[in-house]
């Protein structure tokens, strides 16, 4: 993949939207870190047994940090599909120098969700990238984009089959086709809270299908592992 570099007012409405959507995602860790605090997730109870507020957790803020996290997790997917639409309207404004079309996902390595995402976080899986790989064991080396770093026990990560040291293939729609940046799972992963995203890796010399969903637990973090670039 080759990164480029082109002036224009539709670039610049996409990296305003990609500046918007960092902020909106650090305000989303910052309020999942309340939640993480008071040992809660969006789901759990906010009274005892015997219907009163619980006393071990500061329930105002809780209610508070999981109505923003709702509201900002609205305005992400918003701005994802603006971002997308910006991103196909600066492709297309670019010819290069041979003139040919766009050969790039995005103007940075920042890009979210290279090739694809507005189909559905499944669909580029299910679509027949991850069987591609699975059918031509020589490409196995190439289709392996990240690695699995440690799992903590008892996380969606652990309870879903991710293994340290697990190599990915595809997660969700992305693979080593269009992946650009790790940056991308992290999206996907903010995106897909609840959500089944499709994971596919090697351990050894076996392939396995694995489906994880992102949540809140325990402890802070989506996932509860660390998913780092494969080194080339």
């Amino acid at each position: 993949m080759v990164g480029y570099s082109m002036n224009g007012p539709a670039r610049d409405r996409v990296i305003k939207l990609m500046e918007d959507k960092d902020r909106i995602e650090t305000e989303i860790r910052e309020q999942t870190a309340v939640l993480a605090s008071n040992n809660v997730g969006m789901s759990d109870p906010l009274v005892d047994a015997d219907g009163f507020p619980r006393a071990d957790i500061d329930v105002y803020k809780v209610r508070h940090a999981r109505h923003r996290i709702i509201c900002l997790q609205n305005d992400h997917k918003s701005i994802m599909r603006r971002i997308e639409q910006g991103l196909a309207e600066v492709h297309s404004d670019y010819v290069g120098p041979n003139g040919e079309g766009p050969s790039v996902v995005a103007p940075s390595s920042s890009a979210p969700y290279a090739n694809g995402h507005s189909n559905g976080h499944s669909n580029g899986y299910a679509n027949g990238h991850g069987n591609g790989h699975r059918n031509g064991d020589n490409n196995l080396d190439d289709a392996c984009f990240a690695v699995v770093g440690e799992v903590q026990d008892g996380s969606p990560a652990y309870v879903a089959g991710l293994r340290e040291h697990d190599e990915i293939l595809q997660f969700g729609s992305i693979n080593s086709d269009n992946y650009a940046d790790i940056l991308q799972v992290s999206h996907l992963v903010t995106h897909s809270v609840g959500q089944n995203i499709h994971v596919q890796i090697r351990r050894g010399q076996q392939i396995l299908d694995i489906d994880l969903v992102p949540r809140q637990w325990s402890r802070p973090g989506l996932l509860g592992c660390h998913i780092r670039r494969r080194n080339t």
